[in-house]
């Protein structure tokens, strides 16, 4: 009887048991579950900043997909400076492969909290130098130069014809050549004419002198934001590889970029220039072919105000300067942009091929009066021996040099610095 009613007990014991865990569950399962954050399926339809997207012509880039990230989710987008969203480097396009020197950009530098953003001060004498290799071979500038002094303590009186001959024959220019003649004159007196130091000396003060244009050559500043750059000039000159170029360095830098390709009429500018954005990891700004150039710059300045992009590099379809119908496409497209942006463009950069020679000043001529161009970048200019034009294009109109192309990478744009730049070309190889 005791083991009959001691089996009852335990069984009463565990049905109750049994219901108390049943309605602790039920009650727990009734609770409202934390919310997470929803996973996109790997078949999910594109959203509606994808699709605007689409529909204007922007490339998607990985600054996009995470600011709409950051949208869904509630959170406020922040990239290298704080007020962008940062963006990853992409692997080029198969069309675009380059070597990896090309590729090796150093990681951005943060800005500080609330400091004026500009570029890096970049100096490279040897760079220099080594991408002058041509000017500087015998049969160059400054080969030709070193042969009149060579040798020589005293010049003799007949010196500056020679010296004249020299100038002019590697693109200086008659009016530029007259002007260092005269000036290296009224420098030197008496006998100093005839000691070759003091004539070689005068000669890279006079070069310095002219092409530090009142203390204005060199990169330009981060003035606004964003700063809007316009790129200009014939077919040819490197205004696209010129573009890249900075892109990359500006990127490096730590500073938050976008490209607008405005050569709308030249698909494989275009083209290039997407590879560039890819390659550098910037969101490039494009229309479809034969689109006006000028709405698709006014588009990307409007998008870098957005964003808080710091610097929007544009390019435009090569003009010929002697063409006056192309040359007043050109002028409203600066129009256009001032209008997405009062004060842009800041800077307008002349892009010039260096191998082009006395024809390239003719060029610079008819670019300033038709444009307010604030600067020239001068490119190939390793692959000439004359070298020349750099001075006549700074001594004729007035323009500071502000890059140098010499050679194709990425890191053979170089700031122009009077000072290094004569060094480069007219200084000892000791």
């Amino acid at each position: 009887m005791s083991s009959t009613l001691l089996i009852v007990a335990i069984a009463a014991f565990a049905a109750i048991l049994f219901f108390v865990f049943r309605r602790l569950a039920l009650a727990s399962s009734s609770k409202p579950a934390e919310s997470l954050p929803p996973k996109a399926s790997a078949g999910a339809l594109p959203s509606a900043a994808s699709a605007r997207d689409k529909s204007s012509g922007r490339i998607p880039t990985a600054e996009s997909a995470a600011q709409e990230s950051a949208a869904a989710h509630g959170q406020q987008p922040r990239g290298e400076s704080g007020s962008s969203v940062g963006v990853t480097s992409a692997e080029p396009a198969a069309a675009g492969k380059s070597s990896s020197s090309e590729l090796a950009v150093p990681p951005p530098a943060p800005h500080r909290h609330g400091s004026r953003p500009s570029l890096n001060h970049v100096r490279d004498v040897t760079g220099l130098r080594r991408g002058l290799e041509r000017a500087r071979e015998s049969e160059g500038f400054f080969g030709r130069l070193t042969s009149l002094f060579h040798g020589r303590k005293e010049l003799d009186p007949g010196i500056a014809a020679d010296l004249e001959e020299v100038l002019l024959s590697s693109d200086v220019g008659v009016t530029t050549t007259k002007t260092i003649l005269a000036r290296v004159q009224d420098t030197l007196k008496g006998s100093e004419l005839l000691q070759t130091d003091r004539v070689w000396d005068a000669l890279k003060t006079e070069a310095v002198r002219i092409l530090s244009v009142d203390g204005r050559s060199g990169a330009f500043a981060l003035g606004a934001t964003p700063t809007v750059v316009l790129l200009v000039g014939v077919n040819g000159a490197g205004k696209t590889t010129t573009i890249g170029k900075l892109a990359t360095r500006l990127k490096a830098e730590g500073h938050s970029v976008l490209l607008a390709a405005g050569d709308t009429f030249r698909a494989a500018a275009v083209q290039q220039l997407m590879v560039w954005g890819q390659r550098v990891g910037v969101e490039v700004i494009r229309g479809k072919d034969g689109a006006d150039p000028g709405s698709v710059i006014f588009e990307a300045v409007q998008a870098a105000q957005q964003q808080g992009i710091e610097i929007v590099l544009a390019d435009t379809a090569g003009r010929l300067h002697t063409k006056a119908n192309l040359m007043a496409e050109l002028k409203k497209v600066v129009k256009t942009v001032g209008k997405a942006l009062p004060g842009a463009p800041h800077e307008i950069l002349l892009v010039i091929d260096a191998t082009n020679g006395q024809n390239a000043l003719a060029q610079a001529r008819e670019f300033q009066e038709a444009l307010p161009v604030t600067g020239v970048v001068l490119t190939k200019l390793d692959g000439t021996a004359k070298g020349g034009v750099v001075l006549g294009i700074a001594d004729a109109l007035g323009l500071p040099m502000r890059f140098i192309g010499l050679g194709e990478k990425a890191n053979d744009l170089h700031d122009f610095v009077p000072e290094d730049f004569v060094e480069a070309l007219l200084g000892s190889d000791e």
